[in-house]
């Protein structure tokens, strides 16, 4: 009643009260009683004007009169010839470990998000100052994300774990003429990120992106950001304006590498579709031959999930599972100290039990690599505020006790763990990981256990249990392929290998199997390498007995199992259609943290050079050779 009132003229002219010309004072009667029934409106007032000094407040049109026309519509007409800028690269969501960080340390460092959470509210309970600062901040935080959802000025990109320049680009576009171009420098995430994925498709699909280049920054651009950090110089245009084709370079390291024939490249629209079909985001070519190749492997093959045409369509009848999220459920971990206050006792197997509860570890993506369940222990840096639990890895001592397990940095009681299927081992992938790391799919087979989000897990579709012994076997081969990997560095922007770049990958379909490699078929060799290299210790029996293997496990070999995953790497060029040798040096090339270490040991690229003579076996019909080099 009190903004009716208002509008209506009852307190004076609006616009005079909204400006403070005229003074309202709370309670009284000298307006006929209208200031006691409404005697709110002075303060909502009060606090409004607050708000607008607090955040700036800026309306487009009236700041800039004569660039809008046609007032009486919904939609007046003109804008802006062009829109630039470099936005700001900040969340909305209040980043609660930063801020404590500045004011509190001993919150910010705390273990876990839950223990975090506990000491919050001791300083409620404390009326100390700082909680109700946080609260504000809190508050504030909520609030802005709250209206860049829901004021309908931002309806494709103001979803998720909204970020500043995100609001920004769907902002300038709406300001520009029809025909008018926005150029903006914003992170790489606008053109790859599944939460600007529908926006990104919307424009490069219908043909109003311009250019897209994407930059590394090594240093040169922005010296106080993580040298791994990417940004794109993102140009698009208004609703009625198109082109052909967008000119696109990424790892771009300077300007004028945009004139570089081998790295800048035209991409269609079509072309977005064929590498990216769910979501059509911008796949990241280094070169033009990473164009080249890529788009080959895609004509040949399907991906592991097509979601383009409305019911997907899996190659693989397999699901994504998470099991335990580490900041959700941090109230479940228990470490080691906490176990041993609690009287929990050590057992084999590494686990702990209390009378008759027993408590799992709880597996990392930071404890596995390649086929390596026991890769690496955490130990606990409380220095640290971010990560605080690092990867320590195993010794070739370690490995070679099959005994030996990894320390784990938390454990989880057995009765909060829910399997998914009936096996008592899981395959997966690292979760956190960069298209510039060594390796950047990294797949392994995990004994049972509580598994965290940062290794997230595939399962088999319901009713698929009795198959899955074979489907994990080929899955983990594929997955640790240097061709699989290879298309997807193409994919990933930022630090985390997402179930929607993974289920665009182009994978072996099952038939593809059957193909003969003289006495032997493809599944039969996957099995064998497969088995190998992941039954090296007592815990991962169960996997062996499910492939249907009594014996002990396999003795680590580093030099063997370096040979094996060669073998398998030669395998999956073959039936990736990648036959070219050169093609093959090619890829092998894009891994150089791998050449470079394999160089320092052997004096040569030795993992490529097994896989070159492995192709010319398994062409020749011999899958069992023993290739020396």
């Amino acid at each position: 009643m009190a903004i009716d009132a208002f509008l209506l003229g009852q307190f004076g002219d609006p616009l005079r009260v909204a400006t403070g010309e005229i003074v309202l004072e709370r309670g009284g009667d000298s307006a006929g009683g209208l200031f006691a029934e409404h005697e709110r409106f002075p303060v909502m007032l009060t606090e409004a004007r607050q708000l607008v000094q607090e955040e700036g407040f800026f309306h487009w049109q009236v700041a800039f009169p004569g660039v809008w026309s046609d007032w009486e519509s919904t939609r007046p007409r003109g804008g802006f010839d062009a829109v630039v800028g470099n936005p700001p690269w900040d969340r909305l969501r209040f980043q609660e470990v930063e801020w404590f960080a500045a004011r509190r340390p001993e919150i910010a460092h705390a273990a876990t998000a839950a223990e975090r959470k506990r000491l919050v509210g001791a300083l409620k309970r404390a009326d100390d100052p700082l909680a109700r600062d946080h609260a504000r901040a809190t508050a504030r935080a909520e609030a802005a994300a709250r209206v860049a959802r829901n004021s309908g000025a931002y309806p494709m990109l103001s979803r998720g774990d909204t970020n500043i320049y995100s609001l920004f680009v769907e902002r300038a576009l709406s300001l520009v003429k029809p025909k008018g171009v926005v150029g903006l420098l914003v992170p790489s995430g606008i053109a790859s990120d599944k939460t600007a994925s529908e926006f990104f498709k919307s424009i490069a699909g219908s043909g109003r992106l311009a250019a897209l280049f994407d930059f590394e920054n090594r240093g040169i651009f922005f010296p106080a950001i993580d040298s791994r950090f990417k940004f794109s110089a993102f140009i698009a245009s208004g609703s009625q304006r198109r082109f052909e084709s967008a000119k696109c370079a990424f790892y771009l390291h300077s300007v004028d590498e945009i004139n570089n024939p081998e790295h800048a490249f035209d991409l269609s629209a079509e072309d977005f579709l064929r590498v990216n079909p769910n979501t059509g985001t911008a796949p990241i070519f280094r070169t033009r031959r990473d164009a080249e190749i890529t788009t080959r492997i895609y004509d040949r093959l399907p991906v592991l999930v097509d979601r383009s045409e409305g019911d997907p369509q899996a190659a693989w009848p397999v699901r994504y599972f998470t099991m335990f999220h580490m900041t959700n459920d941090s109230h479940l971990f228990q470490t080691r100290a906490a176990l041993e206050a609690g009287g929990a006792y050590r057992v084999a197997g590494n686990r702990w039990r209390r009378g008759e509860e027993e408590f799992l570890p709880l597996y990392e993506g930071k404890m596995v690599q390649a086929y390596d369940h026991r890769a690496a222990s955490v130990e606990v840096d409380p220095a640290r505020l971010h990560r605080p639990g690092q990867p320590v890895p195993a010794s070739d001592d370690q490995h070679a006790a099959p005994d030996w397990v990894p320390e784990a940095q938390f454990w989880i009681a057995s009765t909060a763990i829910d399997l998914p299927h009936p096996f008592a081992w899981f395959i997966g992938f690292k979760d956190v990981t960069a298209p510039t790391n060594m390796r950047s799919m990294i797949a392994a087979a995990i004994p049972l256990s509580g598994v965290a989000n940062t290794f997230a897990t595939l399962m088999p579709e319901h009713g698929q249990e009795a198959a899955f012994t074979e489907t994990a076997c080929l899955l983990l081969a594929n997955l640790n392929a240097v061709s699989f990997d290879f298309v997807a560095r193409q994919k990933i922007q930022g630090q985390h290998l997402n179930l929607y770049i993974v289920e665009q990958l182009p994978v072996v379909p099952a038939a593809a199997y059957e193909r003969a490699f003289g006495p032997k078929t493809a599944a039969e060799i996957v099995r064998e390498e497969v088995l190998m290299l992941t039954y090296t210790a007592n815990d991962m029996a169960p996997f062996a007995r499910d492939m249907g293997y009594e014996g002990t496990p396999f003795a680590w070999d580093a030099a063997d199992r370096l040979r094996r995953r060669a073998k398998l790497d030669a395998l999956y060029f073959l039936l990736y259609g990648i036959t070219d040798r050169d093609d093959v040096r090619y890829i092998y090339s894009t891994f150089p943290i791998v050449e470079r270490e394999e160089q320092a040991a052997y004096g040569r690229y030795i993992s490529r050079d097994y896989c070159l003579h492995y192709m010319n076996a398994l062409e020749a019909g011999d899958p069992d050779a023993e290739i020396e080099l």
